[in-house]
């Protein structure tokens, strides 16, 4: 289980908090969203919790481990794809020579199933391979690594359509009930149907911590032409047909779908109704 309690951290001795107070808990077998505004801190988040950046307050657990003493056994354990990254100018069977005895449960036959995902095979040369080529082998690895603990920083970006949709699939196909994958990103749209678990955060903590199963049975999401529906909802988004809104689970009306992009903003704009939605 990953938990972070009452976690500050600053870049600069005298610079203001970039994370602050910021407490949080994941069980294994999530597949985690992490949502927030530029600047609220989630890729830094990513870093103390991959052990790259030590707090200067509070505390950060992975089992038995804390990242930032750097056990060799915890990182085997992990594994932290950045937004941006570097491959070396090597084929990819010489990266594996040296990169994956580092992790023990690294196999081969799993590399090989991601890459068909992908639509690729593992007799390719990193050199000569595409920013979203190169995305999508990298994940393929990161995959494969078979970590407790996967961090996604931005997954999506440098991805083609069908890439998006293949990375879902490759997700799901790399998922098990002793893994935890926390995903950082803007781009909804592409982890809306694969994440169990939200978290939206900002600079002065978590604004929601919620399995999507405790969101639907909470909350109704849904599009409706009628004007008069929308003044009345949590939040209403301009949306082909009409309005994206935001409801209170109301009786027995049938669950719906989260709609990641109505939820952030009415987290954002309105966080002191949501705190009381969840709470009661």
């Amino acid at each position: 289980m990953l938990i972070v309690k009452d976690l500050t951290y600053s870049y600069r001795k005298h610079s203001l908090p970039v994370l602050r107070n910021l407490s949080l808990q994941i069980s294994p077998g999530s597949i985690c969203g992490l949502l927030g505004k530029n600047g609220a801190g989630k890729s830094t988040l990513l870093y103390l919790i991959s052990g790259l950046l030590k707090p200067k307050s509070g505390t950060i657990s992975f089992g038995i481990f804390t990242p930032w003493e750097r056990n060799v056994n915890f990182l085997n354990d992990i594994f932290l794809v950045p937004e941006e990254f570097e491959l070396p100018n090597i084929t990819l069977k010489e990266f594996l020579s040296t990169t994956a005895p580092f992790y023990p449960n690294f196999s081969m036959s799993d590399l090989e199933r991601h890459l068909a995902t992908f639509e690729l095979d593992a007799d390719v040369h990193l050199g000569q391979l595409s920013m979203g080529q190169k995305k999508r082998v990298f994940v393929s690895f990161a995959l494969a690594c078979n970590t407790s603990l996967l961090l996604l920083d931005e997954p999506t970006n440098g991805l083609d359509i069908p890439g998006k949709r293949l990375f879902r699939k490759a997700v799901l196909n790399g998922m098990n009930d002793n893994r935890t994958i926390i995903i950082s990103t803007h781009q909804v749209y592409d982890v809306e149907k694969i994440i169990d678990h939200v978290i939206i955060t900002e600079s002065n903590g978590i604004l929601l911590d919620s399995p999507i199963l405790d969101i639907t049975s909470r909350l109704r999401f849904r599009n409706t032409p009628n004007r008069e529906e929308a003044s009345k909802a949590l939040i209403a988004l301009d949306a082909p047909g009409g309005f994206n809104i935001v409801e209170l689970m109301d009786g027995d009306k049938e669950e719906t779908n989260v709609n990641l992009e109505s939820l952030f903003e009415l987290v954002l704009s309105n966080p002191s109704v949501v705190k009381s939605v969840f709470e009661s």
